[in-house]
């Protein structure tokens, strides 16, 4: 136990020591040992268990425009169709690339909760084929109105390409009883184990569908591809980023409980609050640890940890103690001796950093921005910032102490 841990006043499960308490102190016993039971545990405890079975997939190229947004974007949108026997699951992709950048570009990921059509007014961008939240019906009168959480413009002016998709197509972010969307594929409902995925997974799972079908595109650099999420879609992003180390940076927007804060500071949203108002998002064997965060065998820097040895990143906003902030960096400090034991560096302090000071001289970056919750251009800075570090785009970058995910044991992508 650290000397940090010791000074919280509640305990937080030891990060270098496995359930049968012997301690892990060597990068092996953390990769063959440690690593897969922390995705067990989550798997068993929080998200669920995400299906392993093969699909078929099919990817249609629906448009491609050279010159978007003033000439400096090449926009695409396709259709990525997973089949499993007679189930089909169509997921719509918006895709946009620098227009001035020869070669293939690095790439964020992130799913959206209105539809595609509204990251940007344009007409041209196809309306979702499903239901969407409340907020953003009809469709047709929507467009363009999460156009500033987007930021097409600073993007590919950077240099990196934007993918997204509407989160709704993998599975509507309702307690349906798990009858549609991904679930739909792997069915059937009546037969769920208290372990089965919930939303969250599922929204994971389709994350690293559509990782598939980027690879295939050569203005993309596969290689250097950051999955994001901003709030319930950054607990997806970070699930996604434990399961599949294809994903090389991994950043999450004020995720909050069960995304990046620590579950037993009890501050801001707790267990309870998300099990109650979403059911659905997490396995049923979740609702046990409601008011029982104690007897969690895990908490959210052990997610965190599953990142390394790639980069992660977690950003909060001041004034949004929903998600809990102090629980999101302290996430980040705990985390950082797997880092230290892989002979890298974790988040460089232990102090949370005054607004608008980001963190970024080591493998976890962090940042405090003043205001609410939302994904604004100043958190796009910061994480374009980071990348560069990471993805080895700026002269002083970091991306030669951080080995290739080649170099070091893996599992299977989901």
């Amino acid at each position: 136990m650290s000397l940090l841990q010791e000074s919280l006043p509640f305990d937080v499960p030891s990060l270098l020591k496995q359930s049968d308490g012997c301690p892990v102190s060597t990068s092996r016993e953390w990769f063959d040992h440690r690593r897969p039971e922390l995705l067990r545990l989550f798997s068993r405890h929080v998200y669920g268990r995400t299906p392993r079975e093969p699909v078929e997939m099919e990817i249609t190229i629906n448009e491609t425009c050279r010159s978007v947004h003033g000439g400096c974007a090449i926009r695409k949108q396709l259709t990525v169709e997973i089949r499993r026997g007679e189930r089909t699951l169509p997921i719509d992709v918006l895709v946009y690339v620098p227009a001035a950048t020869a070669g293939p570009v690095p790439l964020f990921l992130l799913l959206n909760f209105g539809g595609n059509h509204t990251v940007c007014p344009d007409p041209s961008i196809r309306l979702p084929r499903g239901p969407v939240p409340e907020q953003f019906s009809p469709p047709e009168e929507h467009r363009g109105v999460k156009k500033d959480s987007y930021q097409v413009e600073e993007i590919c002016s950077r240099g990196y390409g934007l993918a997204t998709a509407y989160a709704g197509d993998i599975d509507f972010d309702d307690d349906d009883g798990f009858a549609g969307g991904a679930h739909a594929l792997f069915g059937p409902v009546e037969a769920r184990e208290e372990d089965d995925w919930g939303t969250i997974a599922a929204w994971a799972w389709g994350l690293s569908r559509i990782l598939d079908a980027l690879e295939t595109d050569s203005e993309i650099d596969a290689s250097n591809i950051a999955v994001l999420g901003h709030s319930r879609m950054g607990k997806a992003a970070l699930w996604a980023g434990a399961q599949d180390e294809r994903f090389s940076l991994v950043i999450s927007n004020e995720s909050g409980c069960t995304g990046a804060a620590i579950a037993r500071r009890r501050q801001g949203e707790t267990i309870r609050d998300v099990n109650r108002q979403f059911p659905h998002w997490f396995c049923r064997s979740y609702h046990q640890y409601n008011d029982r965060e104690e007897a969690l065998p895990v908490d959210q820097h052990m997610l965190l940890a599953l990142m390394a040895p790639r980069p992660v990143y977690v950003a909060s906003a001041e004034e949004d103690l929903w998600a809990d902030p102090e629980g999101e960096f302290l996430s980040c400090v705990l985390a950082s001796p797997l880092y230290d034991l892989l002979g890298l560096k974790g988040v460089p302090a232990l102090r949370m950093p005054p607004p608008g000071v980001p963190i970024h001289g080591g493998g976890i970056g962090y940042h405090l921005r003043p205001g609410l919750h939302a994904l604004t251009l100043t958190d796009w800075r910061y994480f374009l910032d980071f990348a560069d570090l990471h993805f080895g785009r700026h002269p002083t970058g970091s991306s030669k102490t951080l080995p290739s995910s080649s170099s070091r044991p893996t599992e299977p992508p989901l």
